[in-house]
């Protein structure tokens, strides 16, 4: 499965549904096929993303042994996170 995250504010995210599945998971949200993050929920989205970057950097959280990064994984969302915010609105995937 792929997760094509979209917004008005960017151009799509897509990422494969293991790496999607767990930056979803990062930001409180079920993994699903169809979703939305919310323009108010964006600020605490994105704190929950930086916050687990900032774990696995520190050595805090379980790493998987993978050579990407979350940090790297996570970017493109964060960035289209942030843009989503500034604009004031939502992030979806599968509509």
């Amino acid at each position: 499965m792929l997760y094509r995250f979209k917004c008005g504010a960017a151009g799509d995210v897509v990422m494969t549904g293991a790496r999607g599945e767990q930056l979803l998971t990062i930001i409180g949200k079920t993994p699903a096929s169809r979703g939305i993050v919310a323009a108010e929920d964006l600020p605490e989205a994105i704190q929950a993303l930086e916050h687990a970057v900032a774990d696995e950097e520190a050595g805090t959280a379980p790493l998987e042994h993978d050579e990407v990064t979350l940090r790297q994984r996570a970017w493109p969302l964060l960035d289209m996170f942030r843009q989503a915010r500034d604009a004031r609105v939502a992030v979806v995937w599968g509509v």
